[in-house]
C-alpha cells in the first residue's frame, strides 16, 4: 500500500503576532536604519483594526521610551550577543519584554504571539530563543526589575549628551524635563472658534463619555482626561476640533495676525498652526504656507479642507525665498525652525536615540540662515514670531539674541503670556505633566523707519 503524502496548506499568522512583527520592524528601522518612527508608521500601509494598529504603537513608542532598560536585560538574559544581521529579532526581543514587564497584556499572549512573529520576520529557528528568554524573564522578572533599577544608565533614560546639555541649560529643572520627557503625552483639543465655541465641545465630549476640561489661559483650548483616537472625537471630521499640545496653540495667540493682514507661515507643515492663525483670525487673511518638503506639504492641505480654512500653500524654501510668493511683504511671519525637537520627546521618544551632539550646531546654523533669509520679507512695523519645540538655548534665546545684535532694525518686544520662563529676548515653556510641551517663542519687531 503506497503512503499517500500529506500537503499542509500554512497557516495565517495570528493577528498578534502581525502586530509584533510590525512593532519589531519600526523599532529595528528607527535604530538600527536611523529612520524617523513617524515616517516609518506612516510608511507602514498594512491594514490592521484600529485596536491592533494601536498596540503597534504602544509597543514600539513604550520600548523606545524605556530602551536602556530593555537592552540591559536583554543583554543579561542573552547567553551572547546576537549578530548584527540580526536588529529586527532584537527589536522583537525588546518588544516582548515590554509587553511582559510593563503593559497589562496577558503573559501568555504576549509570548506565544511574540513567538510567532519569529516566522514573519523571516527567522523561525529563532522561535525558540525568544520563548526561553521571554520565559525566564517571566521567572525571574521581578529580580530583573530591581537589578535593572540600579543601573546608572538606567536611571534617566537619556542619552548622556543630552543630559549634559539639559542640566548645562537647565541646572534647576533638568531633573523634572526629562521626568516629564519621559511620561506620556497628554492630549489637547483645539476648538475651531469658526464652527462652535468652547462650551459646545466640552457638552459634546461629555455626551460622548469623554472625560475633559477647559485649559486655563487658552479660549481654544481643551485637555482630554485620556488620549483617544480621533475617530472618537465628536466633531473632528466635521472641523470642529483639531489635535494639537496647549503650547502649539500658543503661537496663534503670540502672532495675534489681525484680518486682512498679509501673513507667512514658513516650515508650515504639517499644517496645525497655519490653521490655528487662520481660525483666529476669521479665516480672514492672506496667508501664505510654505514648506520644503513637498510630500509632508499636502497635509497641511488637509488640514485646511478639514477645516473649511483657505491660504495659499506652496513648496518654498524659507532659506533660500523665491518666487512670486516672496515678492511682496508680509504683516506678520511664524517662522517656526527645524530644530532638535527635544521639548517633544514624550510625543517622539525616538529623538532621544536618532539625535547626535553635532546635529545642534548644525541645527543652529540652518535657524541662522532662515532667520537671516526670512527677515526682508517682513515689511518695516510687522512682527515675527520665532519658534522651536526646542529646550537648548543654542537653539532658542542665544540664536535670537545673536540675530538681533546683528539686525539694526530689529527689536525683541514682550511676549503677552505666563505661561513657561522668560529667557530674554524669548519666553520658554518646558514639557509639564499633563500640561504643555516644550516650546520656545520670541517675538520679534522690525522698526518702522
Amino acid at each position: 500500500m503506497t503512503e499517500r503524502r500529506r500537503h499542509h496548506t500554512p497557516t495565517a499568522a495570528s493577528p498578534g503576532a502581525e502586530s509584533r512583527a510590525a512593532a519589531a520592524r519600526a523599532l529595528h528601522a528607527v535604530l538600527d536604519r536611523g529612520q524617523s518612527l513617524t515616517r516609518v508608521l506612516q510608511a507602514d500601509t498594512t491594514r490592521r483594526a484600529p485596536a491592533d494598529q494601536a498596540l503597534v504603537q504602544e509597543m514600539v513608542y513604550g520600548a523606545l521610551r524605556l530602551l536602556p532598560r530593555l537592552r540591559l536585560i536583554a543583554g543579561r538574559l542573552l547567553e551572547r550577543p546576537l549578530k548584527p544581521r540580526d536588529g529586527d529579532l532584537q527589536a522583537l526581543i525588546l518588544v516582548g519584554l515590554y509587553q511582559l514587564g510593563f503593559m497589562k497584556t496577558p503573559s501568555h499572549a504576549a509570548v506565544s504571539a511574540t513567538v510567532e512573529a519569529t516566522r514573519l520576520l523571516g527567522k523561525p529557528r529563532m522561535a525558540g530563543l525568544v520563548n526561553a528568554l521571554l520565559r525566564r524573564f517571566q521567572r525571574e522578572h521581578e529580580a530583573l526589575l530591581a537589578w535593572v533599577d540600579t543601573q546608572p544608565e538606567s536611571r534617566w533614560l537619556f542619552p548622556d549628551w543630552l543630559l549634559e546639555r539639559l542640566r548645562a541649560d537647565w541646572p534647576d529643572d533638568w531633573e523634572s524635563i526629562v521626568l516629564a520627557s519621559n511620561e506620556r503625552a497628554p492630549m489637547a483639543l483645539r476648538v475651531n472658534p469658526l464652527q462652535g465655541t468652547r462650551a459646545d465641545t466640552l457638552a459634546e465630549l461629555e455626551s460622548a463619555g469623554i472625560g475633559a476640561c477647559a485649559i486655563d489661559g487658552l479660549d481654544t483650548g481643551v485637555l482630554l482626561d485620556q488620549p483617544r483616537a480621533t475617530r472618537d472625537l465628536p466633531g473632528f471630521i466635521e472641523g470642529r476640533v483639531s489635535v494639537q499640545d496647549s503650547g502649539a496653540q500658543l503661537a496663534a495667540r503670540l502672532l495675534d495676525a489681525q484680518p486682512g493682514e498679509r501673513v507667512l507661515d514658513a516650515c508650515a507643515a504639517p499644517g496645525g498652526k497655519t490653521a490655528a492663525i487662520l481660525e483666529r483670525a476669521g479665516n480672514a487673511l492672506d496667508l501664505v504656507a510654505i514648506d520644503s518638503d513637498a510630500a509632508r506639504l499636502t497635509t497641511v492641505g488637509t488640514t485646511l479642507d478639514r477645516l473649511g480654512l483657505k491660504a495659499q500653500v506652496r513648496v518654498g524654501d524659507a532659506a533660500d525665498p523665491h518666487g512670486d510668493w516672496a515678492a511682496r511683504p508680509f504683516d506678520r511671519i511664524l517662522l517656526d525652525v527645524p530644530c532638535s525637537a527635544t521639548g517633544v520627546i514624550r510625543r517622539h521618544p525616538d529623538i532621544k536615540w536618532l539625535r547626535r551632539p553635532e546635529d545642534i550646531a548644525a541645527l543652529a546654523a540652518t535657524q541662522s540662515r532662515i532667520l537671516d533669509a526670512i527677515w526682508p520679507l517682513l515689511r518695516p512695523g510687522g512682527r515675527l514670531l520665532y519658534a522651536t519645540c526646542s529646550l537648548l538655548a543654542e537653539e532658542n534665546e542665544r540664536q535670537v539674541a545673536a540675530f538681533l545684535a546683528c539686525q539694526a532694525d530689529a527689536r525683541a518686544l514682550e511676549l503677552p503670556t505666563d505661561w513657561g520662563r522668560p529667557r530674554s529676548p524669548g519666553h520658554q515653556l518646558l514639557p509639564t505633566a499633563q500640561g504643555h510641551d516644550g516650546f520656545f517663542y520670541a517675538l520679534l519687531a522690525k522698526d518702522a523707519s
